[in-house]
């Protein structure tokens, strides 16, 4: 992972998007441990807050667990997450439909949404 510290997207967020997706993609399974706060935050060249921020959206998120000495590990609640977001698209796709929105009017809600 590489962070770019010069850009628009907060480092934070950057940590996070990154995390999601591994997570999202299946290349962090169920049960893998991310590395320390400090760890993470020492290889980054980032405080030790800005990792911990993001660690916290992603457990808010339920991508992930933080089990105490034990360490952050992917939640088996990041699949069900999924399933939630799919039926809330699916939800969406037809309420936009029966409305007679076009499909791309419906996306723009979508993206506008994420940008707000």
């Amino acid at each position: 992972m590489k962070i770019d510290h010069h850009g628009e997207t907060p480092p934070y967020e950057q940590v996070r998007v990154h995390y999601a997706q591994s997570i999202a993609n299946r290349e962090l399974p169920v049960g893998a441990k991310l590395p320390t706060v400090r760890a993470l935050a020492k290889d980054l060249g980032l405080a030790v807050n800005t990792v911990a921020r993001a660690y916290r959206e992603l457990e808010e998120a339920g991508l992930v667990e933080t089990r105490g000495r034990a360490g952050t590990v992917v939640s088996a609640n990041g699949d069900s997450n999924r399933e939630r977001v799919r039926s809330a698209a699916h939800a969406y796709a037809s309420m936009a439909a029966e409305l007679g929105l076009s499909r791309e009017e419906a996306l723009e809600i979508v993206r506008a949404a994420f940008r707000a």
